[in-house]
């Protein structure tokens, strides 16, 4: 019992000390993005945000280098020196590949988002180099459950981002030196894990069973995965902006911070349940973090129902007033996505393509939908209803692949 108590504990530490990492990286990284909104003007913000967006995009193969590499080690522990080496390396490999590939379409970048400015665009490049061998470095560190060096990286993330771009936006407020700022942030986590990474290791000689071509294509089905995700948790203000009047659009892209922050509050339990859900992928290791994550979700949309007048100055103040009674709406959305990111992780521990199937559809689903609706209360209907229909279908299919694996014989299930 006293064992059992001492585990508790240090995973209660573990947990808490990851959730405030992250919390501080998330608002550093909004607090800078603010700060940039009001430094550097309308027109350049916009060059900015669209910028962001395009790094947005670039980031999925860094979340999927770490979701394949935290997988593998947390499923062969006695191979972690191995498949340390494999998933450094690949990292190192994809991050050169397409940073470079990000600074040769500088010009296109360029040109596609009337920047006037290719050394803004080749920013993109130096940006992506950072981040994507970052999702190794994670990657290594969830899997090994390091979970203070895994705190600091984020921290740096965070942290870094605000210090180092404020200090340029005020020495220029252009937004040359908003990404300067964000390329230079970047490189800041990446030299903390380096040397939370550098300690000598025991080489291990049964490294046969994860080379980097297989390592590689994992990679491409996870990054494939989150990027429906991401998609689908993203495309709903363009298609607004696209289907509605401004002022709608405006209203429904106000409720969306709410949403923002319901599904970032609960981040650290997915960073935290993974390693246990890729060394026993089953439903009874999801099971717990899914609860989590729908008691704080509930716990969010209660207090937007019972306090909208308190949630209003969170999202924008009065000039948004007329959204303030579908406020709890927009949280039940942030709460499903929160539950819908878990379902995708814990597919891809069970290395489960359907998810990514059932995403992709899902989000066509949205498209056509939202050719019909033209309201901001209509739309969040909308993709409360969609979402709560895909997180049913993930969690049905967690069930099925479940019990498929408990089917499988003991010899297989370990090859």
């Amino acid at each position: 019992m006293t064992k059992m108590a001492t585990e508790t504990t240090q995973k209660l530490r573990s947990g808490a000390v990851v959730a405030v990492a992250m919390a501080v990286m998330n608002v550093s990284v909004y607090a800078y993005t603010v700060l940039v909104a009001h430094s550097i003007g309308k027109a350049p913000y916009g060059a900015f945000s669209a910028l962001m967006g395009l790094l947005l995009v670039i980031s999925v193969l860094s979340l999927g280098l770490q979701a394949t590499g935290a997988r593998r080690i947390s499923a062969a522990p006695h191979q972690v020196a191995a498949i340390e080496r494999v998933v450094l390396g690949v990292g190192l490999r994809s991050a050169v590949v397409l940073g470079g590939l990000c600074l040769l379409a500088a010009p296109l970048i360029n040109g596609l988002l009337r920047l006037e400015s290719l050394p803004t665009a080749l920013l993109v490049g130096v940006t992506a180099f950072p981040l994507t061998y970052m999702g190794a470095q994670l990657g290594v560190l969830q899997g090994e459950e390091r979970w203070v060096p895994l705190a600091l990286v984020y921290l740096a993330q965070g942290l870094g981002r605000i210090g180092l771009g404020a200090a340029l936006i005020v020495f220029r407020p252009t937004e040359f030196a908003a990404i300067l700022g964000v390329a230079a942030g970047a490189w800041v986590p990446v030299v903390i894990a380096w040397f939370a990474l550098r300690r000598p290791r025991a080489r291990s000689e049964h490294s046969e069973g994860h080379p980097g071509l297989e390592l590689l294509r994992e990679v491409g089905v996870s990054s494939q995965a989150l990027l429906a995700f991401f998609a689908l948790s993203n495309l709903d203000i363009v298609l607004a902006r696209a289907t509605m009047p401004d002022d709608q659009a405006g209203l429904y892209a106000a409720g969306l911070i709410l949403v923002k922050a319901v599904l970032f509050l609960p981040q650290f339990v997915v960073v935290l349940a993974f390693p246990a859900m890729s060394k026993r992928p089953d439903v009874r290791t999801m099971v717990p973090a899914l609860a989590v994550i729908a008691v704080l979700g509930a716990l969010g949309v209660a207090a937007t129902a019972l306090l909208p007048d308190l949630a209003l100055l969170f999202v924008g103040g009065d000039d948004f007033a007329e959204v303030s009674g579908d406020l709890w709406k927009f949280g039940v959305v942030g709460t499903l996505l929160s539950m819908i990111q878990l379902l995708v992780y814990s597919a891809l521990a069970r290395r489960q393509g359907r998810a990514a199937v059932v995403l992709w559809t899902a989000l066509a689903v949205l498209v056509v939908g939202a050719l019909f609706v033209h309201t901001a209360p209509s739309l969040v209907l909308l993709v409360a209803t969609i979402d709560a229909v895909l997180c049913a279908a993930l969690l049905v299919i967690a069930l099925i692949s479940s019990r498929e694996d408990a089917r499988e014989p003991a010899g297989s299930a370990t090859a």
